[in-house]
């Protein structure tokens, strides 16, 4: 029995990025098997794969499961490309040359019905092609050779850029835990595709063949017949719909943990469903939809807008989702404050799910906002962040004020600022070096309503907010106080300023109040006396033709 077991050493798992694991592939009339060597298996600690056993660092793949084998070149040398019936590809690297003739005979040997293929891959480096969907991979292929493969569970957004363009965003790779080189490494995170022509769509909405290279409906011949339903569409919009069909990206009903449908989003701007499932939440809208990991969630805000009539929920993320170019690091959800709502929790929907019961109730009745901050807050186990204990001059958590061009609120918070909603910007107190108040000692001749707070930031970019009212100043310097942030005069910004001398409104400044350094007094005598060494002249020392008293230099002649 033992004489038909075929085996490899030296031989790395590469189904998924930056896993340095290496092992034993054995091949025996059972399937295909790989065990890591001694002191490997610390390598696949945070690996989810089909028929990985993370304690044992043993992968089993069984002969009835395998359903096509591929030899290919590959970096380290050549490597094996396990297609199973479920759809999932397993990749096994670092043959030699020479294996190939071993592998084929056994593998005709020991699984009726499967062979060997060897797969050829193309270097023209030509970018036009056609594509190919198996499974949950994507092949790009040019003179029926394969390019390259896409792994659609790696992508997370996909949308139609323009009629014919199609963007695929791809993950950030899960390297925590992993085993990786130290310093940057370069990823892809965004590929598109330009898909010309048109195809027709079934009754039923699919297209006739999305994966032939001409785009043409396999039923092409029929679609001047009105009565089968079918309707000419682009190539395009074909070709992304089925990136979001294997990529898992579409509408799904009955698995997740719950739904929130229709929820206004502020940045990025439109309505969207949201989807909680057990390892991932998904955002749908109308243009872009997205899978964002539960790991990728850093922080989680709740505050009051200064209407007093609306909440808005922040999301932190890192790395922050994608639209074309423009990244958003933060999503900002915007609620009615007085909308109440009753939700039920599907905590059974799978086993992954079950360790929520500990953090979330099964039946949830209260102010919408309130369900959604403990329900984000439970499924990614983070401190939800709300307003702290300042309050304005009129009562509310924040101050309106100006970033650059963009009007939001300003909240100082118990261990920094945030500014909402366009764009969201936390500062923790730990980076702030230094705050500088500009323009709060106007003159009266200069009635000004607002003034500016500049913050000095320890290594990274100075931010000022411009635009806040006048009113509010006394608040915020009692909160740098309590906080122990460090104020500066504006005028010289390394001597430390306190404004608790300002005057008091009165009639003739117009309600503007002046601001007092530090270790200087108020208004001196020589300020508001008037200099009596001085002689008033002519306000003009010129005379005008309109001067009654104005003599030419004629007149004197006569």
């Amino acid at each position: 029995m033992s004489e038909s077991i075929v085996r490899f050493s030296e031989i790395y798992l590469a189904t998924e990025p930056y896993i340095k694991a290496v092992g034993q592939v054995r091949i025996g009339a059972s399937g295909i098997g790989w065990k890591a060597a001694e002191g490997e298996t610390e390598a696949l600690k945070g690996i989810a794969m089909p028929g990985l056993t993370i304690e044992s660092g043993v992968l089993a793949l069984q002969h009835d499961s395998l359903r096509r084998i591929q030899w290919q070149r590959v970096a380290r040398g050549y490597g094996l490309r396990i297609y199973t019936k479920s759809g999932f590809l397993h990749k096994l690297d670092g043959f030699t040359a020479d294996d190939f003739d071993t592998l084929r005979d056994a593998i005709k040997r020991l699984f009726h019905g499967l062979t060997l293929e060897a797969r050829d891959i193309s270097i023209k480096g030509w970018n036009w092609g056609k594509t190919d969907f198996e499974g949950t991979n994507m092949t790009f292929k040019v003179d029926n050779r394969p390019m390259f493969d896409l792994p659609m569970g790696q992508v997370s957004n996909t949308n139609l850029a323009n009629k014919n363009e199609v963007s695929v965003e791809f993950q950030a790779p899960k390297t925590k835990n992993l085993k990786r080189k130290a310093g940057a490494v370069d990823e892809l995170v965004e590929i598109r595709f330009y898909v010309p022509g048109t195809t027709t769509t079934g009754p039923g909405g699919k297209g006739g063949n999305a994966d032939d290279e001409d785009g043409a409906s396999a039923d092409g011949e029929k679609a001047d017949d009105g009565e089968d339903g079918e309707e000419e569409v682009s190539a395009a919009s074909v070709f992304h719909d089925t990136i979001k069909e294997r990529a898992d990206l579409g509408q799904v009903s009955g698995d997740s943990i719950v739904q929130f449908p229709e929820v206004l989003c502020l940045t990025p701007r439109g309505r969207y469903h949201i989807d909680m499932f057990s390892h991932f939440m998904r955002l749908r809208g109308k243009t872009y939809d997205y899978k964002i990991s539960y790991e990728n969630i850093q922080r989680l805000f709740l505050v009051s807008k200064p209407d007093e009539l609306h909440m808005m929920f922040l999301v932190g993320l890192n790395p922050p989702i994608r639209q074309g170019q423009t990244r958003y690091p933060y999503l900002v959800l915007q609620f009615v404050r007085d909308e109440e709502m009753a939700v039920d929790l599907n905590l059974q929907v799978d086993e992954a799910a079950k360790r929520f019961e500990g953090r979330l109730r099964s039946h949830y009745d209260e102010p919408l906002y309130r369900i959604v901050a403990n329900v984000f807050k439970g499924v990614t186990d983070k401190r939800l962040i709300e307003g702290g204990s300042f309050r304005g001059y009129h009562g509310s958590q924040g101050l309106k004020a100006s970033l650059k061009a963009s009007e939001g609120t300003l909240y100082p918070l118990d261990k920094g600022f945030l500014f909402a909603p366009k764009p969201p910007l936390y500062i923790p107190h730990s980076d702030i070096a230094s705050i500088v108040f500009s323009r709060v000692g106007a003159s009266s001749s200069n009635k000004m309503r607002t003034f500016d707070l500049k913050f000095n930031m320890h290594g990274t970019q100075d931010y000022q907010f411009v635009s806040i009212n006048r009113e509010e100043h006394a608040s915020l310097e009692d909160y740098m106080t309590q906080h122990g942030i460090k104020m500066l005069s504006e005028l010289n910004e390394t001597t430390s300023v306190t404004y608790k001398g300002m005057d008091q409104d009165s009639d003739n400044d117009g309600g503007v109040r002046k601001a007092v350094p530090a270790g200087l007094g108020g208004d001196s005598e020589d300020e508001s006396s008037e200099d009596e060494d001085f002689v008033a002249e002519s306000e003009s020392d010129v005379p005008e033709e309109f001067d009654e008293n104005y003599e030419s230099s004629g007149d004197d002649e006569e």
